[in-house]
């Protein structure tokens, strides 16, 4: 264990009296120190060791001096019986030098920074005095060494200086002899300057009256260019005009071929099946009188055939009528879709009304077989609506437009004596269908239709 280590204030007088602080030591006396002392470490029997080395002792030789040295020092300032014994240690193995120092003798041809090491440790009589002795060799060393470096280089440096004067001569020849013929080039070349500059100036000119030549050109090419250029966008607007109209023309008369066919065989088909439904409905069978034979009865005062009975004209609100139309040959029933609903069911939502509606019409274009069209306000649109039934289309009015007029177009569409059944309680509707050859019905005409179903 080491010695408890006793501060200066609580020493005796008489020790405090003696203290001598520790000498300050060259670095390279206190770097041989520690190596020592690291060297020697592990030699001590681990009891001797003090506790804060212990583990410096385990590390490697090569590492322990360089990563426990601060560690070793300070433990041989602070503990002199720890000194005393890794300072034997090291004298011992020194040999005839450490037996030397030992004896207060140092010896003239030894290392000074060796002696000085072990007079550290050791302490003989005298240690102070070999350790400044060491000290000033060491600077004295260091001093030399430096001059000597000075001299060496003052040395180098006029070494070079004079080659460099040398060199400089030598340079300063190769400069005149150059500058020589440089001066005599230069001449011949101030005489190929002014017979160029000549050269040039000629050449200018002739380029000057070349340029504005070509300027001139360039300038009625351009022209012509553009001249050229748009007589061509004129004729290719003309072109563009003429394509867009002709294909404006072809599909416009595509269109209204298509139209004009379908309308004609509608109308055929109408006219068909309305004579075999109304031979049908009449139940008119053959006959043995001709018209000739009713003119010569009236003429002999004969009596001819009863008088039919008128029709009595019937409500547009009956379903009753609007059954009968229903069942004439390729009916086209078209409704006015909020109109009938928001008299129907207005207490439901939008979409509520518009969907009980078309599920009704589906089921009316099931029985009839007729075809059905729905007509919705646009400014109700939705997306996303389920599928429409079969036989049933679902319109909206466009932006801008009414379901009024669109269902006016569906009517004025159809070809005239195709029976066409509008379905609105609105006057305006009603009177504006009926004068383009439709059926005007009531809301509650179709509302008791879908009641009953």
């Amino acid at each position: 264990m080491s010695a408890p280590f006793v501060p200066d204030d609580d020493r005796p007088d008489e020790e405090a009296a003696d203290f001598v602080p520790e000498p300050v030591l060259p670095e390279a006396v206190r770097q041989r120190i520690t190596t020592l002392a690291a060297a020697a470490l592990p030699g001590l029997p681990a009891d001797e060791i003090p506790v804060p080395l212990r583990r410096v002792a385990r590390f490697a030789p090569n590492r322990r001096a360089r990563l426990g040295g601060r560690d070793i020092a300070a433990q041989l300032v602070a503990d002199p019986l720890f000194r005393q014994r890794i300072g034997a240690r090291i004298v011992d193995e020194a040999g005839d030098l450490g037996t030397a120092v030992s004896g207060g003798v140092a010896p003239a041809a030894a290392d000074p920074v060796e002696v000085a090491a072990l007079a550290y440790l050791a302490r003989p009589d005298g240690w102070r005095t070999l350790i400044g002795a060491a000290g000033d060799a060491v600077r004295a060393e260091a001093d030399s060494a430096a001059v000597t470096g000075q001299v060496r280089a003052a040395e180098q440096r006029a070494a070079r200086a004079e080659h460099d004067r040398a060199v400089a001569r030598v340079e300063a020849d190769k400069l005149r002899d150059e500058l020589a013929r440089v001066r005599e080039e230069l001449g011949q070349l101030r005489e190929e300057a002014r017979t160029t500059s000549k050269a040039l100036r000629e050449a200018q000119a002739a380029q000057k009256r070349a340029a504005d030549l070509l300027a001139t050109e360039k300038g009625r090419a351009a022209r012509a260019a553009l001249d050229h250029e748009a007589e061509v966008r004129r004729l290719r607007g003309r072109l563009a005009d003429a394509e867009a109209a002709a294909a404006t023309g072809k599909q416009a008369a595509k269109d209204a071929r298509a139209v004009d066919d379908a309308r004609l065989w509608l109308l055929l088909e109408t006219i068909g099946q309305a004579a075999t439904g109304l031979r049908r409905e009449l139940a008119l069978g053959p006959t043995d009188k001709l018209p000739a034979d009713f003119v010569a009865d009236a003429a002999a005062d004969r009596p001819g055939a009863p008088e039919r009975s008128q029709a009595r004209a019937q409500d547009t609100d009956d379903p009753g009528r609007l059954d009968q139309l229903l069942a004439l040959p390729r009916a086209h029933l078209v409704v006015d879709g909020y109109n009938v609903t928001k008299r129907g069911f207005a207490e439901m939502s939008l979409e509520q009304q518009r969907k009980r509606l078309i599920t009704g019409l589906g089921g009316i274009a099931a029985q009839t077989g007729d075809e059905v069209t729905v007509v919705f306000d646009g400014a109700e649109r939705v997306h996303g609506l389920p599928p429409a039934p079969r036989g049933v289309r679902v319109l909206f009015s466009r932006k801008g437009t009414t379901a009024d007029e669109l269902i006016r177009q569906l009517v004025r569409a159809e070809p005239p004596g195709r029976p066409v059944v509008v379905v609105s309680s609105d006057r305006e509707v009603a009177d504006g269908v009926r004068r383009h050859g439709a059926y005007p019905m009531g809301a509650d005409s179709l509302l008791r239709r879908l009641s009953r179903s």
